[in-house]
């Protein structure tokens, strides 16, 4: 089967088209046809060296998609032959807390990816699609998708009237404000393109800062809320941005953070008095269990949410794709398409 492994880990040319021997699932395993698999920050991370410790060069990288049930491993119940499929990237947290144990096995990182023609899963981990929900809806949900369901529906229990803040318009911000305005929100969005907040408008956002213009967009928002600020935020920025997070927030406000995609600060938090004055809840997540990404299918397949796809690729083409989501000009997911059905 035609693959991609990581390489050496120097930079988005270390990706390495492969052929590898068909693999086989073994006893509670499932053999999955990948159809279309979408790609994240963090797997142009892994290519650069820069998402923890360097791996094994053969990984097969990409930590979401959606694929086709091609065999079952032995004692393997509740699906069947031709069922489409999603799951986590975490495939050992099902259900309950969190542990530091699912890094242990994390598809993409630790164990080979979805850029393949073929993968096999642990069976446990996957959820049947819906007939209703299309290929497209349902590839990019195991990693942007899920965490900004987390940070928005179980962390931020969001509800209708709250406002709801996301910097940038990546993947988890696009999927932020998509889930924030099912549930009767309003949105805040940032961006340093206007052509970016006009997109963000036409998916519902209600309010858009371009924060090249107004670089102080936490004094933005204030006036465009009347000094409150916003009930939920989706930190996305990292160190740098936090400081103007907490001043964004709301009284009994939920930050949760997710990323450092504007780099670091070697200073402390400068308004950390804030956070209790406010009363505050910062909480760091990491992507979600099985049991919310069913939860997140459930709401997709009722309420027909349609993933904004920028812009796709063939299997061939997937060098180019990282390209282009490095290049920083998407709004939403990268799609690379294996096999359509």
């Amino acid at each position: 089967m035609k693959a991609y492994q990581i390489g050496p880990q120097t930079g988005l040319d270390s990706l390495t088209p492969v052929e590898r021997p068909a693999p086989k699932p073994g006893p509670g395993e499932v053999l999955l046809d990948v159809l279309s698999v979408c790609l994240n920050h963090r797997d142009m991370d892994v290519l650069k060296g820069r998402y923890g410790p360097k791996r094994d060069q053969n990984r097969i990288p990409v930590s979401e998609g959606v694929g086709r049930v091609a065999a079952l491993g032995d004692g393997v119940t509740g699906l069947a032959v031709g069922d489409r499929v999603v799951g986590p990237h975490f495939v050992t947290w099902i259900d309950g807390d969190f542990s530091p144990a699912a890094f242990g096995h994390d598809v993409g990182i630790t164990h080979d990816g979805w850029l393949a023609e073929q993968v096999v899963m642990p069976a446990a981990a996957l959820i049947r699609v819906p007939d209703g929900v299309s290929n497209d809806q349902a590839a990019p949900l195991a990693s942007s998708a899920l965490t900004a369901w987390h940070a928005v529906v179980e962390v931020g229990k969001v509800k209708a009237g709250d406002l709801v803040l996301t910097l940038g318009t990546g993947g988890v911000s696009i999927f932020a404000l998509q889930i924030a305005k099912m549930h009767g929100a309003r949105v805040a969005i940032t961006s340093s393109s206007d052509d970016k907040l006009a997109l963000a408008r036409k998916l519902g956002a209600d309010i858009t800062i371009n924060y090249k213009v107004q670089s102080d967009w936490a004094a933005a928002l204030a006036a465009e809320t009347g000094g409150r600020g916003a009930d939920i935020i989706l930190e996305t920025g990292g160190q740098s941005t936090l400081p103007m997070s907490v001043t964004a927030a709301a009284p009994n406000a939920r930050l949760v953070i997710i990323g450092f995609l504007a780099g670091f600060e070697s200073a402390g938090l400068p308004n950390y008095g804030s956070i209790i004055g406010k009363n505050l809840t910062l909480r760091g997540i990491a992507e979600g269990s099985r049991a919310m990404l069913a939860r997140l299918l459930a709401a997709i397949d009722a309420n027909g949410l349609q993933p904004v796809i920028d812009k796709r690729f063939s299997f061939d083409e997937a060098p180019h794709a990282y390209r282009y989501l490095e290049s920083g000009a998407h709004v939403g997911k990268v799609v690379i398409d294996i096999a359509r059905p």
